[in-house]
């Protein structure tokens, strides 16, 4: 696809929140409150649900802020814990509110928004470590959350490879059962020499954007080897939870999620693979009509696998 293909609202939010030079020339000092502000300004006329909490929730390296969502209607729902993206390196509670809350209202499920520790001061493994603490927390707090049996994991981009070796180490660890796993635009199995790199870098994120969060987050090359740090590099899949994987067609990361739902295939899990072609990066957190599509068709696999 040539560039002039890219969904015209997609355009014009890139537009409005386009950075002029590449992250790792703005420095974190003046990218996380940017990250904010883009989220403040796409969360004007958030959509309505039952309720909305911050809270704090139990993790390894101390207490993480956390924001739990439910419903307007049902009492006795399941639970979402959902990753937000941003490289491991920003976004946080407030960028991915509408998101969320998009996801709580199709799903019918109250969701859990977890702020993980932030790179390059929490590197890895800190992310992972707090992900999976979240999520054995939510399994054992049903009653703080959406009160019902259920759980599944989602996040978008850093936030879907997050939910991805979440449910690699719950299959891995014994630990707790998830009925589904949506991931948006994941960061899984990423290569420089990818198609999708070579022809998309630059639309959202830049080859040196993606070095720059690699360091930051990684600091070495160990997730090339180490499948807590990207689930492509796992030998076996196939006692994972089934999947909706989701990627865009200007994305950079196109063919990392695609090829990780072809090694989900692959290995037996059940798969729901839809890439959406005249998206980019990020599009599920911009205030355009495809956020909307995806946040219906993800709230909708989660809903359905969680009351099967």
């Amino acid at each position: 696809m040539q560039a002039d293909e890219i969904d015209p609202q997609a355009k014009a939010a890139l537009d409005r929140r386009r950075f002029s030079l590449p992250h790792s020339r703005i420095g974190l000092k003046l990218l996380r409150p940017l990250a904010r502000l883009a989220g403040k300004y796409g969360n004007l006329n958030p959509p309505a649900v039952g309720s909305v909490t911050d809270l704090t929730i139990p993790g390894p390296g101390g207490k993480l802020r956390a924001r739990r969502y439910r419903p307007a209607e049902g009492s006795d729902v399941p639970t979402v814990v959902f990753f937000h993206g941003g490289g491991y390196v920003i976004g946080g509670l407030e960028t991915h509110d509408v998101l969320c809350r998009r996801l709580t209202r199709e799903s019918g499920c109250a969701v859990l928004s977890v702020a993980y520790r932030l790179a390059p001061e929490h590197p890895f493994p800190a992310a992972v470590e707090d992900a999976y603490a979240a999520t054995e927390w939510a399994a054992s707090n049903p009653g703080s959350l959406g009160g019902g049996d259920g759980l599944a994991v989602a996040g978008d981009s850093a936030g879907g490879t997050l939910a991805a070796i979440v449910a690699l180490m719950a299959a891995e660890r014994d630990g707790p059962e998830l009925a589904h796993q949506a991931l948006i635009y994941p960061a899984t199995g990423a290569e420089e020499e990818q198609e999708s790199v070579q022809q998309n870098a630059g639309t959202v994120l830049s080859e040196a954007d993606l070095r720059f969060f690699e360091k930051c987050y990684y600091g070495s090359d160990i997730h090339r080897r180490n499948p807590y740090a990207d689930p492509a590099q796992a030998d076996d899949l196939s006692g994972v939870a089934p999947a909706t994987v989701v990627t865009a067609g200007f994305d950079p990361l196109r063919d990392a999620g695609k090829g990780y739902a072809e090694q989900l295939l692959a290995d037996g899990v059940d798969v729901c693979y839809e890439n959406y072609p005249a998206q980019v990066h990020g599009f599920a957190t911009m205030d355009i009509d495809a956020a909307e599509t995806v946040a219906s068709r993800v709230g909708r696999d989660l809903g359905d696998a969680l009351r099967e």
